[in-house]
């Protein structure tokens, strides 16, 4: 009997094991199934978004070749250089400012007008607004010291005219003098009258005085002024036969004119 429960207990208990293993196996291939679909359905899910990323790759490929054309088609130029520089970075030897694949930034070369196409510097900027400041100043200072020499000259010509104006008085007194007394040389107070008027007309000549010549010139109104005139055929027409008083110049400026008779 013993034997007997024991065969029973044996049995129950592989019944039991295989049920558990049944289950075992039915759970896995339920698993099993779900994973499959699961994978089915990534799959789909990336077949899927790879050709979109293909569609937009070729929508970009023919949005880029349209631009190019047009490019091509606007600036033929550019093309050709843009066509050299891929052709040398294909075979190794890229052009200097060209860069390649390394993804540096390439130099584009466009058409310049006028020096648009490169920015001044700032202190390049301000480098030529001093210098052009400084010219200007450099400039007007030259200018100031030129005016400022002539007038200084005309000044002090000015002081010299006026200086000679009232000195010729006291020499037409010396001639007026001089024209009395004749030529006699004995009186030693005439003597030395006459060596005072020579000096006198040594100073004046050194400062650029001189007397205007008048009797027998044609007559000339920068420089005579006719008080009387006389009919008298022994000279010619227009011409100075005396001087009432004699006229200076100062640097080839009048300062007093000759007072003179002109004969018709």
């Amino acid at each position: 009997m013993e034997e007997e429960m024991k065969n029973l207990d044996r049995s129950e208990m592989d019944g039991r094991a295989e049920g558990e293993v049944v289950e075992d196996l039915k759970d896995q291939a339920a698993d099993a199934a779900a994973s499959k679909e699961e994978t089915e359905e990534m799959t789909e899910t990336e077949e899927a978004g790879e050709t979109e990323l293909s569609e937009e790759a070729k929508e970009t490929e023919e949005s880029e070749a349209t631009e190019e054309i047009k490019e091509t088609e606007e600036n033929p130029e550019s093309a050709a250089e843009t066509e050299e520089a891929d052709q040398a970075e294909d075979s190794g030897d890229a052009p200097d400012g060209i860069v390649g694949k390394a993804g540096e930034p390439e130099e584009k070369k466009g058409p310049r007008f006028f020096g648009l196409g490169k920015k001044k510097d700032k202190r390049d900027e301000k480098i030529e607004e001093l210098t052009d400041q400084v010219r200007r100043q450099m400039a007007e200072f030259d200018n100031f010291r030129k005016r400022t020499d002539k007038e200084k000259s005309q000044m002090f010509d000015m002081g010299v005219r006026d200086v000679i104006e009232k000195i010729l008085p006291v020499v037409d007194n010396f001639e007026r003098g001089l024209e009395t007394v004749g030529e006699d040389g004995e009186n030693p107070f005439v003597e030395g009258m006459r060596k005072v008027y020579k000096q006198l007309m040594t100073v004046l000549d050194g400062l650029g005085v001189k007397p205007i010549e008048a009797v027998g010139q044609p007559f000339d109104p920068a420089f005579h002024n006719a008080v009387m005139h006389c009919e008298d055929e022994s000279v010619g027409e227009n011409t100075v036969v005396q001087e009432f008083q004699k006229g200076y110049l100062y640097k080839d400026t009048v300062v007093r004119h000759s007072m003179v008779k002109v004969a018709n």
